[in-house]
């Protein structure tokens, strides 16, 4: 990848080995592979930490009608 030292990639290969259960913490890992720093919102680390703990939330999820 262009611009990223030895120990950029380093740390993403790290990363990416210690699997997460929750699949928006792998999803994140995968997304942020793509999308470089410079072009995350501010909104960025709050959009993922809260989708995470909707996933991590206890309970019964359950949907009304159609859920597209």
């Amino acid at each position: 990848m262009k611009g990223m030292s030895d120990k950029d990639l380093r740390s993403i290969l790290e990363n990416l080995r210690g699997s997460s259960e929750n699949p928006v913490v792998r999803a994140r890992k995968m997304v942020e592979l793509e999308v470089p720093p410079e072009r995350r919102g501010p909104g960025w680390d709050r959009h993922w930490r809260e989708l995470e703990a909707y996933v991590e939330a206890q309970g019964a999820w359950s949907v009304e009608g159609d859920p597209r």
